[in-house]
């Protein structure tokens, strides 16, 4: 038996939701585990951010196609029950009726490994939800893990971990932390993609696909300029074109932090779309199935918003912003152009602090 149908057996649970997020969760603390022990043993942040991105995009995939693999797996298996009947007839009666096809014609129209009572089709079908939802966090995750692997490569290592990857213990809780971190913030992907094919209301287009999907094109575009004015001053700075200080220009002039405000926004982009159709009772039915009652509406809410607020938490209140700002007090306290600038911009939220 190989890895993959050892996982499938394992997970084989009567709920689609609980078929997808277990195996997914299990892969993803395995992916750090394995990333973290080379990298506690040598002392070395290089794969960090590496490894935290690419396991978004194995879990994204995985998602997406967790279901079709059940399938071809059920498949595989109904047509070798079928072949052992056959044999069983045939050296009863010396022929060859194919009766072991036949008997098991019913269940190849339904998917007993996805879910009988949803009559889940064994040959699944793709929604364009699902596939753009996975398109957006590949695209987010290929190209921030782009720009951090090439900004550690320039820079050598990461000084958020001076004092973390030193202490096997506390660098191993980092890397957990991350998995965890990569588990909430797909939660919604994944449970949108275990939705089963042919439920109603994964087909409609809704209004909060529309406004969704705006917010995450916005807030993708805002990290990705706010990223790329970085870069650029950073090159200005050690070609010697500038001497400023730090950045106070573009959108960094507009919040101190306009990189964090797009990561937030565009998980909460994600959240609306997901949360208009897992909100749905026939969604929230054909994922429960058989194993129990259907999800509750918190429980959907949990699923949708827990992702979008701990990236804001994690951001706002915890590595980026709070690092940061010691950083920046400690070497810029005393500038009154650093002073002026932390006190005139907007931390987050790019509106003046007397409309707030």
């Amino acid at each position: 038996m190989t890895i993959i149908q050892s996982l499938l057996n394992l997970t084989n649970f009567a709920s689609p939701l609980k078929r997808t997020v277990v195996p997914c969760i299990m892969v993803a603390y395995a992916i750090q585990i394995f990333v973290a022990i080379p990298s506690i043993i040598y002392k070395s942040d290089r794969f960090f951010d590496a490894s935290g991105l690419s396991t978004f995009l194995i879990v994204n995939i995985m998602s997406l196609y967790l279901p079709a693999i059940r399938a071809k797996y059920a498949e595989n298996n109904l047509e070798q029950v079928a072949d052992a009947v056959n044999e069983g007839v045939q050296a009863v009666t010396g022929i060859e009726p194919g009766w072991g096809s036949l008997l098991m014609a019913p269940f190849k129209r339904c998917n007993i490994v996805q879910d009988v009572a949803a009559g889940t089709p064994l040959a699944v079908d793709y929604n364009w939800r699902q596939l753009a939802l996975s398109g957006a966090v590949t695209i987010w995750a290929v190209r921030l893990g782009v720009y951090l692997f090439r900004r550690i490569l320039r820079e050598g290592h990461d000084r958020r971990f001076d004092e973390i990857r030193i202490n096997p213990r506390r660098y191993l809780r980092a890397f957990i932390g991350q998995a965890t971190w990569v588990i909430f913030c797909m939660l919604p992907v994944i449970a949108v993609n275990s939705i089963p094919s042919g439920v109603p209301s994964l087909q409609d287009i809704k209004p909060t696909d529309l406004s969704g999907f705006k917010l995450w094109v916005i807030g993708f575009v805002v990290e990705v300029i706010a990223d790329y004015q970085k870069s650029k001053w950073q090159k200005g700075k050690r070609d010697k074109v500038h001497d400023e200080q730090f950045l106070t220009s573009g959108l960094w002039s507009q919040c101190r932090f306009p990189n964090y405000l797009g990561e937030s926004m565009l998980w909460t982009g994600i959240c609306t779309v997901t949360l208009g159709v897992l909100i749905s009772d026939d969604v929230r039915e054909a994922l429960a199935a058989a194993d129990s009652f259907p999800m509750s509406i918190l429980s959907v809410i949990f699923f949708c918003t827990v992702g979008p607020a701990s990236v804001t938490l994690l951001m706002v209140k915890v590595t980026g912003v709070p690092y940061a700002e010691r950083k920046y007090d400690k070497l810029y306290g005393c500038d009154k152009k650093y002073q002026k600038w932390k006190k005139e911009t907007p931390k987050f939220i790019p509106i003046s602090s007397k409309y707030l």
